[in-house]
């Protein structure tokens, strides 16, 4: 089951990465998130002075708006570098990523740390919990996990 378990969760965090792409006419939407999660699962994002925290329909809303009304288009992101630790049914991963597009006619990239939080249930492994901080040259740092 172990080597299933790390195959199962590069799967989820794929798919979540994934879930933002709107390349090539896709349409990005909160069912392709939620469906990653369990239910009160939270992100945390570093502001700078502190950190926001959310849930993910709260997380989701703004970047989906982006993703869907013609702002950022071309946009994906995927990850660089990770490391995952599995202990029974839980699993912790710290992931680099990269991401770019093209916001408001002109070309972005940025990049990343995130720290994912993952529980394996009778249905499989869900992301429990998200802490993230955009390097400080990243050109979407602006938009908050609120809006």
């Amino acid at each position: 089951m172990p080597g299933d378990a790390y195959a199962q969760i590069d799967a989820i965090i794929a798919a979540f990465f994934g879930a933002f792409d709107n390349r090539n006419g896709r349409s990005p939407s909160l069912d392709d998130l939620t469906c990653l999660f369990l239910p009160g699962a939270i992100i945390v994002r570093d502001s700078g002075p502190g950190c926001e925290h959310c849930s993910v329909a709260q997380f989701a809303a703004p970047r989906l708006q982006l993703l869907t009304n013609g702002e950022l288009v071309g946009f994906h992101e995927w990850e660089t570098e990770h490391s995952t630790q599995v202990t029974g049914s839980v699993a912790v991963r710290a992931s680099r990523y990269r991401k770019q597009g093209t916001l408001h006619g002109r070309p972005y990239e940025g990049t990343g740390q995130k720290f994912f939080q993952l529980g394996r249930l009778a249905a499989g492994w869900r992301i429990s919990a998200i802490a993230w901080a955009d390097d400080p040259d990243s050109s979407l740092e602006r938009i908050s996990a609120h809006g």
